[in-house]
């Protein structure tokens, strides 16, 4: 699975997962990829390309602003998001909460249609569908 951590998260939780998950996984920070503020646009129809990537993302406008939805909806791409009290936790609540639901992103990520998006939760074990 590739792996795409966005802007809204920092380049250390990029490599953390990348160094936990290698031989397994690719997780590489936005920054890494296409360097500082490259537009959602962009890296969405670059990565759907490729296909295969799913995204983890403390950036919720991307399901609020309406190019930027066209374009994840209609892409390869599988987002998960992280709920607003997670986005607002410490890196550490923020790892600790990946950990915990990586077997959830993983499954998901292998079921599901490119476009689909779920929100992370601070809590529960389970993920929830974003429909918008």
């Amino acid at each position: 699975m590739k792996v795409l951590v966005d802007e809204n998260l920092p380049p250390a939780l990029a490599r953390a997962l990348d160094a936990l998950f290698s031989g397994k996984h690719e997780v590489i920070h936005i920054r890494a990829r296409f360097g500082p503020g490259v537009k959602d646009v962009d890296w969405i129809g670059e990565l759907s390309a490729e296909g295969q990537w799913i995204v983890i993302s403390g950036d919720r406008r991307i399901t609020r602003n309406q190019a930027e939805y066209v374009a994840f909806q209609n892409s390869n791409l599988v987002g998960f998001f992280l709920s607003a009290g997670l986005y607002k936790s410490p890196l550490i609540k923020q790892m600790e909460r990946l950990m915990a639901l990586w077997p959830t992103i993983e499954q998901q990520a292998s079921i599901v249609a490119g476009g689909a998006m779920f929100e992370l939760p601070m809590k529960s074990s389970r993920i929830r569908q974003l429909r918008l």
